[in-house]
């Protein structure tokens, strides 16, 4: 096996919080930490960053100044054994923006985008694992063979912790409080 094949040492160690808040930006992008576990995300298509994109800007826009809608950070699920997210879009509460790590109470909603090599893990892993921390709302986005996408948009049940199936939406998504907004997922 060549030596470029070999993960690195700590690819197989748990990861303790505050080893990952010594890492780098560099370090923590395109990783999620799963009970210590470091896991590398697959890479993502142009099509992917874009759809993720389009809905971070019309939440944002549509959420007001009490809430920022962004991609690409952690959300800390929990500290021991410590589990990090890193949603594809995030909406988030405005007053946290500097509080680092971003935790389960900050957010009010994580969307996915469904890529080949993620299929199993945004439609039966992260559900569970964004429920029982609380999260209130989760969408997973698919991307249909017509090229228009498909959202699916879950809303947490407290008493369970689980996600009860909400809306499914194509084409124009309409969005209601605590956002007003329609957002053309046709133009993707």
């Amino acid at each position: 096996m060549a030596a470029e094949m070999v993960a690195p040492a700590w690819m197989h160690e748990q990861i303790t919080a505050e080893e990952y808040a010594s890492w780098s930006e560099e370090q923590c992008a395109g990783i999620e930490i799963v009970d210590g576990m470091v896991v590398v995300s697959p890479g993502v298509s142009k099509r992917h960053n874009r759809l993720a994109r389009i809905l971070a800007n019309a939440l944002d826009a549509a959420a007001g100044p009490g809430w920022n809608a962004d991609t690409d950070f952690d959300v800390r699920l929990q500290d021991i054994p410590l589990t990090n997210r890193r949603p594809d879009v995030i909406v988030y509460r405005a007053d946290t923006i500097d509080i680092t790590p971003t935790r389960p109470e900050h957010v009010l909603l994580v969307a996915e985008v469904v890529s080949p090599g993620s299929e199993t893990t945004d439609r039966i892993v992260k559900v569970d694992q964004y429920a029982k921390a609380g999260i209130g709302f989760y969408w997973r986005i698919e991307q249909a063979a017509t090229g228009v996408p498909l959202v699916y948009t879950y809303l947490l049940d407290l008493a369970t912790k689980t996600y009860l199936d909400g809306d499914v939406f194509s084409g124009v998504l309409k969005v209601t409080a605590p956002f007003a907004a329609e957002i053309d997922l046709g133009q993707v």
